[in-house]
């Protein structure tokens, strides 16, 4: 029990660390992969991902990989999200958790973005007419989390991220690490971190960096590979804390409040409320708002309000099929983000 405290110590002295130097609204939109920040559950979608202490199941893939160790039978989810409504952009994603002894869970999950049809635009045709392209990034990930304590919960999450159009492709690995500390007489204390998107820098390859220039001596030309500069990744630290309070036999009120430190882009303050009847009915809301200090000025589309629900149906035996949706306000001309999810439990 000691030695996993010191571990627990150690892996939040260095994400603290890991966040203290990473960076500041100053490098804002020079990082890649930024679909890796996505958080395509309904779930934590409605907690304004304030759920870090909190989060449990194949969720906590996004959320804080400890979580999936709650995980006490088989998990199969797929959500969808209608991104920024009008810009025509769409987000699915699916998932697999089961428990695999020794108080450990697997999970896999896949999530795919597409944006839809892009017109085509050259210097020759800035009005477009040469046609369309589609890009897509997709998330495709292997993760692990184990029961270490009755108190302390951990988690690793590998993931591979493909970002592409038809003649470009950028190719990547990184991983999240996350622990829950569950506490309080009625456990209903619970504090969680979790360090997103670790890995090393990449960039686009591809036939789209050819470019046809004419050799020294003027007689013809030929094809010339033109290198792209390497990006970083987004990296994330989340602390978070959570609160149950037991109402009566059937009424639960969770609390939850979120600090996450970004490394490129500005930092993000959340805190939420969630009402749970009989676990089959629950109702969330929480806000979100971000440290403009910098600027003064309200950059981020998410900051805001956020809200959802979640019914758990029983299909028989201690089995059920949960259905969530959420709704994200959007500090932009869009309107807002809708995620549904449905997750069935064996």
């Amino acid at each position: 029990m000691e030695m996993m405290k010191k571990y627990i110590a150690t892996f939040a002295l260095v994400a603290a660390g890991t966040a203290l130097f990473a960076g500041n609204p100053v490098r804002s939109g020079s990082a890649g992969a930024s679909e890796l920040l996505i958080n395509p559950w309904a779930r934590t979608a409605g907690w304004s991902e304030g759920n870090t202490a909190n989060v449990m199941g194949l969720e906590a893939m996004y959320g804080n990989i400890a979580g999936m160790a709650f995980t006490s039978g088989l998990q199969a989810g797929f959500a969808n999200s209608q991104w920024l409504v009008g810009s025509g952009i769409q987000l699915n994603s699916a998932s697999l958790a089961t428990p695999s002894g020794n108080d450990g869970v697997l999970g896999i999950h896949v999530t795919n973005l597409n944006y839809g049809q892009i017109e085509v635009t050259t210097t020759e045709l800035p009005d477009g007419g040469a046609g369309y392209f589609n890009p897509t990034a997709t998330i495709i990930g292997m993760a692990y989390a184990k029961k270490f304590t009755q108190s302390i919960y951990g988690g690793v999450n590998i993931k591979l991220y493909n970002s592409s159009i038809s003649n470009l492709t950028a190719t990547g690995v990184c991983f999240d690490a996350g622990v829950q500390y569950v506490t309080g007489e009625d456990r209903d204390f619970r504090f969680g971190i979790t360090l997103r998107n670790i890995g090393p820098s990449f960039g686009y390859n591809g036939d789209g960096m050819a470019i046809v220039l004419p050799v020294p001596t003027g007689s013809h030309t030929t094809t010339f590979d033109s290198r792209t500069e390497q990006f970083e990744l987004p990296t994330q630290l989340a602390i978070g804390a959570a609160k149950r309070f037991d109402l009566d036999s059937k009424n639960r009120l969770h609390l939850a409040g979120n600090f996450i430190s970004n490394s490129f882009k500005k930092d993000q303050f959340t805190a939420g409320i969630e009402f749970d009847h009989n676990d089959i009915f629950q109702v969330r809301a929480s806000y979100a708002a971000f440290d403009n200090r910098y600027d003064g000025m309200a950059t981020e589309a998410f900051a805001g309000p956020a809200m959802g629900f979640s019914v758990n149906a029983p299909t028989g035996g201690t089995s059920k099929l949960n259905l969530s949706y959420a709704y994200r306000l959007t500090n932009s001309a869009f309107a807002g983000i809708h995620t549904l999810g449905a997750t069935l439990v064996l």
